[in-house]
């Protein structure tokens, strides 16, 4: 174990975000939402190759039938590495042109779930949504400000989700089923002096990973007492997002943004954007893929 964080690729992405390992590609895929970019970091010959998908992409996930799908300005879209071609296959939100999608992943029955936010700063004009592999979409909650962290608890029975504005991680009821969810409640509360909790991942032990914006480190979270069990700084203040990688699933990626800094902010942190990995102590698990 160390909690020294190593800078993988100095991206000086704008807002970088939603890093995923693809356990049978052996790559990291993580996206540069404001520069509309996709990225592919294959650790095995240090490369990060970038992919300009033409619009703001919020999250990027593994495809079972291959290639990825992308929540972009425009809804959810499937991409083809290799081609670069983008195919929008359902949008939920195209009469609200001033909202674009967020975080997302995908849940242990293949479905996509991403949620929205509002570009201009409006509280509570987001949603989540749920993608099935039919590519029929459900709105699953509403009033959302910044949709973002998702993840499952091991047993499967329990979604936990950050909407960054309320400080908090909350968990669900979770039927892997059906989707659905129910009993939302507060499981984790972050400080506000520790910045916002921004994306999210679980190890191996069921314990929660969370970045955070404005707080320059990711953390590790019991979610069942909500008790803090580990920090480890980033020297980049906008930390916001973290995955679990590598063939044993033990290095943590985290990606980070310069959005929101000043010349004399990034002076003080020159790596800010970078893509950044330590080795926390803990596995993780393997991306669940979109099933369609």
């Amino acid at each position: 174990m160390s909690d020294s964080v190593e800078l993988v690729v100095d991206a000086k992405a704008t807002l970088g975000e939603g890093p995923i390992w693809h356990a049978q590609k052996q790559v990291l895929y993580w996206v540069d939402i404001m520069e509309k970019k996709v990225h592919v970091y294959d650790p095995a010959t240090n490369q990060d190759r970038a992919i300009d998908v033409g619009q703001y992409v919020g999250t990027v996930v593994p495809r079972k039938s291959g290639g990825v799908m992308v929540a972009v300005y425009h809804g959810f879209a499937s991409l083809d590495l290799d081609t670069q071609q983008l195919k929008v296959v359902h949008d939920p939100e195209s009469h609200l042109p001033d909202t674009r999608f967020n975080d997302g992943k995908c849940d242990p029955a293949g479905r996509f779930w991403a949620g929205t936010m509002s570009l201009t700063g409006v509280a509570e004009a987001g949603s989540l949504y749920c993608m099935d592999k039919d590519h029929r979409v459900r709105k699953m909650l509403d009033k959302v400000t910044v949709s973002n962290g998702i993840a499952w608890s091991l047993n499967q029975k329990a979604m936990y989700f950050i909407d960054t504005q309320t400080h908090t991680v909350d968990a669900f009821d979770y039927d892997v089923e059906t989707g659905s969810i129910a009993n939302r409640r507060v499981a984790i509360t972050i400080p506000e002096k520790d910045g916002f909790p921004d994306g999210m991942t679980i190890d191996a032990e069921g314990m929660l990973w969370v970045a955070h914006w404005g707080g320059s480190r990711v953390t590790r979270w019991n979610p069942a007492n909500g008790k803090l069990l580990q920090t480890i700084p980033v020297p980049a203040r906008q930390s916001t997002a973290c995955w679990f990688g590598g063939p044993r699933l033990d290095v943590l990626y985290i990606t980070s943004a310069r959005i929101g800094l000043d010349e004399r902010a990034l002076a003080k942190q020159p790596h800010a954007g970078g893509l950044f990995r330590v080795r926390p102590g803990v596995r993780g698990l393997e991306a669940y893929e979109f099933a369609g």
